[in-house]
């Protein structure tokens, strides 16, 4: 991964903690179970990733690709949030 996808994954991940935190204290009634979503939602995303990693690995893939299919599902998910919280 390089540097400018890197520090572009970094802030928007912080967009979207920051746009669903400011949800979750504007209707705390939902917060539970929205949390819960969240961490379903992260779960999938990590598992994803150790599968696409050790498949990359198996395959004999060089460091940077194995990282690169390890952070892939994380990414998309995020980059999927961001346009959803955003609008666009």
């Amino acid at each position: 991964m390089n540097p400018f996808t890197a520090a572009a994954f970094a802030w928007q991940t912080s967009v979207v903690f920051t746009l669903r935190s400011a949800q979750l204290w504007a209707r705390p009634a939902e917060a539970q179970a929205t949390l819960a979503g969240y961490a379903l939602e992260k779960q999938k995303a990590f598992a994803a990733g150790a599968l696409a990693a050790g498949q990359a690995a198996m395959a004999g893939a060089a460091a940077p690709a194995v990282l690169a299919a390890a952070v892939a599902p994380a990414h998309r998910r995020v980059r999927a949030n961001m346009r959803k919280l955003t609008g666009g």
